[in-house]
């Protein structure tokens, strides 16, 4: 087991490990039991991730934690899942020295912690992120969501695990295209905070493309790092220093939320909600062309789909406008001025905005 964690999460009320390690998640269950004291130890995960991890994870539980198995997929962050895991909580008499344990990626993290959030008014959570998007930004921050039909994550809480264990090793399981959602939320980070980690990137595309250990730990510590950065300063979102952490997201979630939750993956929801960002910055004369096409040709080179949809872009902007990063019904925009700095932007024209969806949706800079 690790003996130091790869990195301390401060916040608030208090602070939080981040235990990083190759192979981390065949032993993490008996580290864990330690922190849950006399506490129950709760198990949240979907299908597909219990086939791969369940058994090994659970081998090295001495106790025997209550599991509850989810089906995979963005639509079961939903007020009828988290129901009914409330209700099975409250069938097995758990009280509130309960540990939950999420173990699986941002859908997982974000339902479990929020059933941690809310159950008896809070219980105590960890997160075990298993795919590559959840490693490097949703598992750290506290965070929680669920979504309703008009919009995604729009019922949640911020609610710090007790400690975040990361396992790149599992990332090997993971469809091309989940570990490519998770690269444009590394890609992300770099165009708003590291312009050096930018540059890592582009040099060392073939190495991330393979899914190189080395290279991967290195881009999840830093990401972690930067996050953690991020959410010390801001915890809550009071200061609007997080909000920067919502580039592409602003583009994405409408993306998200039209085209219908679980459609398209989040991360590349947000990468082609970066183009667009890009485009809009542009337009604004906040960056040049060469900013827009070297953001692009990374995130073509590291297979990430980029192109916005080329239709219902109208419905696309009104769903922007319900946005809950939305301040007096004037959509906010984190825009960029620089490789590894963004702003944020209020009261952009609404013709600026159809044009720069317009032109995510048509040029191809690569």
């Amino acid at each position: 087991m690790p003996v130091k964690p790869g990195l301390v999460v401060k916040h608030a009320n208090g602070h939080y490990p981040i235990f990083l390690e190759s192979g981390l998640c065949e032993r993490a269950g008996t580290h864990i039991e330690v922190l849950s004291g006399a506490g129950r130890l709760v198990v949240i995960s979907d299908s597909n991730v219990l086939k791969l991890y369940g058994e090994c994870f659970l081998k090295s539980c001495e106790s025997d934690p209550v599991v509850l198995e989810i089906a995979p997929g963005e639509t079961s962050k939903s007020l009828e899942q988290y129901s009914r895991i409330c209700n099975r909580l409250i069938d097995e008499s758990l009280g509130r020295r309960t540990l939950i344990v999420a173990l699986g990626g941002g859908v997982i993290g974000d339902l479990a912690g929020f059933v941690a959030a809310t159950y008896l008014r809070g219980v105590r959570v960890i997160q075990v992120p298993t795919t590559l998007l959840s490693q490097v930004d949703s598992s750290v921050g506290g965070k929680t969501a669920i979504n309703l039909p008009q919009a995604k994550n729009c019922i949640g809480a911020f609610w710090q695990p007790q400690a975040v264990y990361i396992d790149p090793a599992v990332l090997k399981t993971l469809e091309p295209k989940e570990y490519t959602s998770g690269l444009a939320e590394v890609v992300k980070m770099a165009v708003i905070l590291d312009e050096e980690m930018f540059e890592f990137l582009e040099s060392s595309t073939e190495a991330v493309n393979e899914q190189d250990l080395p290279t991967l730990e290195r881009l999840i510590l830093r990401c972690c790092q930067l996050k953690a950065e991020v959410v010390e300063e801001d915890e809550r979102e009071t200061s609007g220093r997080r909000v920067i952490l919502n580039y592409g997201h602003t583009f994405g979630h409408a993306i998200e939320t039209v085209f219908g939750l679980g459609t398209c993956p989040h991360g590349h929801a947000v990468a082609m909600g970066m183009h667009a960002a890009a485009c809009l910055a542009r337009l604004l004369d906040l960056v040049d062309d060469d900013f827009v096409d070297r953001q692009f040709r990374l995130l073509s080179n590291l297979n990430i789909p980029a192109r916005f949809p080329p239709d219902r872009h109208e419905e696309l902007w009104e769903t922007m406008q319900r946005d809950k990063k939305a301040a007096a019904g004037q959509v906010r925009f984190v825009l960029p001025d620089r490789i590894g700095h963004v702003e944020l932007v209020d009261s952009v024209d609404p013709g600026l905005v159809m044009q720069a969806m317009q032109q995510a949706s048509a040029e191809c800079p690569v």
